[in-house]
């Protein structure tokens, strides 16, 4: 069992920058990747970036050259540096946990096993 719990989320200004964070815990081992995706109502959740146990790093193309996924191993935590940020972001961030290989899980929601509670991220222009 693996539990999720998302942090950092605010509201900001288009052109600022936020950091999300996902403290991890449940030992999550061997073979997995993890994600952040978001959502906006009425709208699906769409997958946003996913790192793979060895940080390979893979981003949907509405984020590319602006947001980061990292993770510190040590501490269990994974992390979405957003830089540059629209209106169009705004949303509500999961951090999710699969237990495929992120090429098989990619951004499909339904083989992310495990998702935060989400925190919101507000973008105004």
């Amino acid at each position: 069992q693996v539990q999720l719990r998302e942090s950092g989320g605010g509201s900001v200004q288009a052109g600022e920058s936020l950091r999300l964070s996902c403290a991890a815990s449940g030992n999550p081992s061997g073979r997995y990747c993890m994600g952040w995706f978001r959502q906006t109502p009425g709208k699906e959740r769409e997958g946003v970036a996913t790192i793979t146990v060895y940080g390979t790093t893979n981003y949907a193309d509405s984020v590319k050259g602006r947001f980061t996924i990292s993770k510190d191993n040590a501490k269990d935590t994974l992390y979405l540096q957003m830089n540059s940020l629209k209106p169009d972001d705004t949303a509500m961030y999961y951090c999710a946990h699969s237990i495929n290989y992120c090429i098989t899980a990619r951004f499909i929601v339904t083989r992310f096993t495990y998702w935060g509670q989400g925190t919101q991220v507000t973008v105004s222009s």
